[in-house]
């Protein structure tokens, strides 16, 4: 079996998309297709010994930096790759990855994070964060996104087997592509993020800083827990904002490396996620390491937080909610069994997404080709 691999693009090898590629790649040891790729970034990672392929986006003037403006030129970018000599084409997509042209003798399974999340679910919220409300670059960014989504439609069929990361994103691309997708959770390195028993006296957030993470949400709620102490990890675009809305018991302490991310989440009291997320890798993190999860009840955390168990909801996403799940977080502290949180979690492992997606495209090429 020739297997390829494609992907929307590759900029570092630190991300749980990047996570993902690497495992697949350590199971296959597949040539990798992509938009565009960043050399630089990937200096002393995984990836710097994978065979890439790059699009014609990697040559555009300033590619590497701004490759999301190039957008419009996607679609055909990823059309462009002649993948006609593989037997399997496994495809990794959050954006036109899905969309490479493959012929009926070949098997392409999509292994699918969400659909294209800027032309569908969070359209309108890309377009007033962008400021794209009005005016004559706002007509054509709507334009464009029309144009991306009747492709997006139209490319949907071209896949032969779904894979979501979450039954959240299965009911998404259901309710999108009209597709019937399988479902394999991403990996989480559950060796690295090992178990701490000891914890002190602060709640942990970590993300990076942009609007649908809700972390002013989280500093704000904090800030009015006075005798709470919150750390946050991250950085990005909403850091100013973030800085104004702390209180003195709020500690950012900007981007940290993965062993400073491991140490913190070791030993917090409790992990606090606002986000309406596909799946959540950090929440899983934080219950690998035995610290438990004070989670919003939406999106594919539900599926990786056990309530009383690993952790506690809150029902809607604002600072009432979070701070009545917070208190009760603190009334009900000592049921938490900080052996079973990370038991849970090893439930997520890598070694399980190998075993499980190994076992899928196998299956699926043996009922393909015979």
């Amino acid at each position: 079996m020739k297997l390829a691999l494609v992907n929307d693009w590759l900029m570092s090898g630190v991300g749980g998309s990047e996570k993902v590629l690497q495992a697949i790649c350590e199971i296959f040891n597949p040539p990798l297709f992509t938009l565009v790729s960043d050399p630089k970034n990937l200096q002393d990672t995984f990836f710097e010994k994978v065979e890439i392929h790059n699009s014609f986006v990697q040559k555009l003037p300033f590619s590497k930096k701004k490759y999301r403006n190039y957008l419009p030129f996607f679609p055909m970018a990823i059309e462009q790759f002649n993948l006609s000599t593989y037997d399997v084409v496994l495809s990794c997509s959050h954006s036109v990855a899905k969309g490479v042209l493959t012929n009926s003798e070949q098997l392409h399974i999509c292994y699918c994070y969400t659909p294209i999340r800027y032309a569908w679910d969070l359209y309108y919220q890309y377009l007033r964060e962008s400021k794209l409300e009005r005016g004559l670059k706002a007509k054509l960014a709507k334009f464009f996104l029309h144009y991306v989504r009747m492709w997006d439609i139209q490319s949907a069929s071209r896949v032969d087997e779904y894979v979501a990361i979450s039954h959240f994103i299965a009911k998404r691309i259901q309710k999108i592509y009209g597709k019937t997708a399988s479902v394999i959770y991403p990996p989480v390195n559950t060796e690295y993020f090992s178990f701490c028993s000891k914890k002190e006296n602060y709640y942990v957030t970590a993300s990076r800083f942009v609007p649908y993470k809700k972390i002013d949400m989280i500093v704000e709620a904090f800030t009015k827990m006075p005798h709470l102490k919150l750390i946050v990890i991250g950085d990005g675009p909403d850091r100013k904002k973030i800085e104004r809305k702390a209180g003195k018991n709020v500690e950012l302490l900007g981007q940290l490396s993965d062993l400073e991310l491991k140490q913190y989440l070791q030993k917090a009291r409790a992990f606090v996620f606002a986000a309406i997320e596909d799946f959540g890798i950090l929440p899983l993190e934080a219950q690998s390491c035995g610290t438990p999860v004070i989670a919003l009840k939406k999106g594919g955390v539900k599926e990786t937080v056990v309530e009383n168990v690993t952790g506690i909801f809150f029902e809607e996403q604002n600072i009432e909610s979070l701070i009545q799940a917070v208190h009760k977080f603190e009334k009900k502290q000592d049921i938490f069994d900080l052996n079973k949180i990370r038991e849970h979690a090893k439930g997520f492992c890598v070694d399980r997404f190998k075993r499980e997606m190994e076992e899928f495209v196998l299956q699926k090429y043996f009922e393909f080709s015979t």
